[in-house]
């Protein structure tokens, strides 16, 4: 069996000792790095599930490693490494999505803890996964939704939207499986605040497949006039 990576950036050595002793005992494929440039770096080569991230480092700090991890992966978990009268830091953490946040010095329950939160939402993402899939088609990139699209979708929505940006592709068509798909508020004002973000970035966002209650509701908010709605995932690909 695969072991789970986890990665452990700090700017102090001794920290680093810590956490390869702590975590070794859990059975992790334990990454290591001294800084947010190099923690970015081993990230992109080997995207372990959980990062670790010291939020005061020189240079690139841990808000800034967490903002580019959400970005880059916006189901991975982060778990913030905070200093004593670091609560200010570890609440942008948390709004930022981080997993949980943990005070210096470490103590193995905290630790234990921010491990279990993590983990848990891995879980829960994993569940959720097979709701957003993506695969090319001829020139568009093709996100094909089922279950609800909710609040719990933004990071699977958003993670294909980054798929869709760095592969350069003009458009991208969300294709819905209308037996299977429910969308509340919270959802329609992810896919608004997506094809807002599609307008600046030069990409085309289309829809098919969705029901005839959906585009009265989708015309009821304004979203049919921002995007163009096809019968078919064919004539959205065309």
């Amino acid at each position: 069996m695969t072991q789970e990576k986890i990665l452990v950036i700090d700017d102090e050595k001794a920290t680093l000792k810590m956490f390869r002793l702590f975590l070794d005992v859990y059975g992790f494929d334990i990454l290591t790095a001294e800084s947010g440039e190099e923690g970015l770096d081993v990230f992109e080569r080997e995207r372990p599930d959980i990062v670790l991230t010291d939020i005061k480092m020189p240079g690139m700090d841990g808000i800034q490693v967490l903002q580019e991890i959400k970005r880059r992966s916006p189901a991975t978990e982060v778990i913030v490494i905070t200093g004593h009268g670091d609560m200010d830091l570890a609440i942008q953490a948390l709004n930022l999505d981080a997993a949980d946040f943990i005070n210096k010095p470490i103590q193995r329950q905290s630790l234990e803890q921010g491990l279990t939160r993590a983990r848990e939402r891995l879980k829960l993402a994993k569940s959720r996964q097979n709701e957003v899939r993506t695969r090319p088609q001829g020139r568009a990139l093709v996100v094909e939704i089922q279950g609800s699209v909710s609040s719990h979708s933004e990071p699977y929505l958003r993670e294909a939207y980054a798929k869709a940006r760095e592969a350069g592709t003009g458009r991208m068509v969300l294709h819905f499986d209308p037996p299977n798909t429910s969308v509340n508020g919270a959802g329609i004002a992810i896919l608004t605040q997506l094809v807002l973000e599609s307008e600046k970035d030069g990409m085309e966002i289309v829809m098919a497949g969705l029901s005839e209650n959906f585009r009265k509701v989708f015309g009821i908010v304004g979203l049919s006039r921002m995007v163009q709605i096809f019968d078919t995932l064919d004539q959205a690909c065309a």
